[in-house]
C-alpha cells in the first residue's frame, strides 16, 4: 500500500481521495497557523503556483501536537489560510502526526529517513515530505523552508521524472 490508498478527510469533510494524486509528485506537510515557521505557507504557495502545470500538488495536514499551536476549527484553518497567504492547495483534516493515535498516513511518511538517515517522529510543524510519482519518499525537517535548495532541486527532479 502507498500512501494514494490512505484515507483521510478533507478539511472540510469527506475524503480527500488521495488517489486522485497517484501519478503525481506530493508534498506533504504538517501545518499550523499560529507557529514561529507559519510563513513557510506563503512559501508552500508560490511551489503550488509554480509546479502545479508539471504535476505538484502541495498537501497541508494541519496538526495540533506542537505547542497547540494549530487549535483551530476547520473554518478558522481555512479562512487564515486563504486570508493571510493565498492558499489554494488542499488541506486535510487535522490529525495527529506522533504518538498513539498517529494517523495512517503519518505512519507510512515517518519511516523515512532524513538527510541525516533519522527516521521516526515527525520534529515540529512544516516537516516535509516529498512522494515522487513513482511512490518514493524524500523527507526534509521543519527548518528546510521552501525555497531552500534542496527542497527545490528534489521538487524538480520529481516533476521530471528523474
Amino acid at each position: 500500500m502507498t500512501i494514494y490508498d490512505v484515507a483521510i478527510d478533507a478539511l472540510r469533510g469527506g475524503p480527500a481521495d488521495l488517489s486522485q494524486y497517484r501519478g503525481r509528485t506530493v508534498l506533504v506537510v504538517n501545518v499550523a497557523s499560529r507557529c514561529g515557521l507559519t510563513p513557510q505557507y506563503a512559501g508552500l504557495q508560490k511551489l503550488a503556483d509554480t509546479y502545479a502545470d508539471r504535476g505538484l500538488v502541495v498537501l497541508g495536514v494541519p496538526c495540533n501536537q506542537f505547542a497547540g499551536q494549530e487549535p483551530g476549527t476547520a473554518d478558522e484553518i481555512e479562512q487564515f489560510c486563504q486570508v493571510n497567504y493565498g492558499v489554494t492547495f488542499p488541506l486535510t483534516e487535522k490529525v495527529d502526526v506522533n504518538g498513539p493515535g498517529r494517523h495512517e498516513l503519518y505512519a507510512r511518511l515517518t519511516a523515512t529517513p532524513d538527510a541525516d538517515g533519522e527516521a521516526g517522529d515527525v520534529q515540529w510543524n512544516f516537516e516535509k515530505f516529498l512522494v515522487a510519482p513513482d511512490g518514493s519518499v524524500r523527507r526534509f525537517r521543519p527548518g528546510v523552508t521552501p525555497d531552500a535548495p534542496e527542497l527545490v532541486e528534489a521538487i524538480e527532479a520529481a516533476v521530471a521524472g528523474r
